[in-house]
């Protein structure tokens, strides 16, 4: 049976994956003058960035070994708008799955500590997905002028931007 401090290692990287096919999605944006969709997608980088970092730290409050894992690199090319996003959405679904599998390894190795600290990633996966659905139906419904996709999003995130949430475990390296 694999650990969890193994198991999380391995998350870390899955999340500084994540966070790099979020960049390749975010320049495909830029390049094609969609400043909304491109921050957007910066925004979520930054986001996965965070998560690997809270892992980090919990490694490290733990006393575990933190390993930092290369990974794979992006999709790059995308047949049109929407399939960034298609893309993103599956991403989150993946990265639902194994966290969910992370906790089901805290539970089973009764580690109480670990099985709260996926507590928090569990909800935050299921925001991920509603709103990543949500902007793959709109992109969807409107592929044919992508700008409004852009005046959408600029409805949508207005007043976010937060780096890291009220309630979310400490990230290594943010100053407290």
């Amino acid at each position: 049976m694999t650990s969890f401090c193994e198991k999380l290692n391995e998350q870390i990287a899955y999340e500084f994956a994540a966070s790099q096919q979020y960049i390749a999605i975010a320049v495909h944006y830029d390049a094609r003058t969609l400043p909304q969709l491109a921050a957007h997608f910066y925004r979520q980088s930054v986001e996965e960035r965070n998560h690997a970092m809270m892992m980090v730290q919990y490694l490290l409050d733990s006393g575990d070994p933190v390993t930092i894992s290369a990974v794979a690199a992006p999709q790059t090319v995308f047949a049109d708008d929407v399939a960034p996003v298609a893309l993103a959405l599956d991403q989150e679904r993946r990265v639902t799955e194994q966290i969910s599998q992370l906790a089901v390894t805290a539970r089973e190795s009764t580690d109480l500590v670990a099985e709260q600290f996926m507590h928090w990633f569990l909800q935050e996966q299921r925001e991920e997905i509603s709103s990543m659905s949500a902007l793959l139906q709109v992109v969807e419904r409107l592929k044919d002028n992508v700008m409004l996709v852009e005046d959408y999003l600029v409805r949508e995130s207005s007043g976010a931007g937060t780096p890291l949430e009220i309630g979310a475990p400490t990230a290594a390296g943010v100053a407290l």
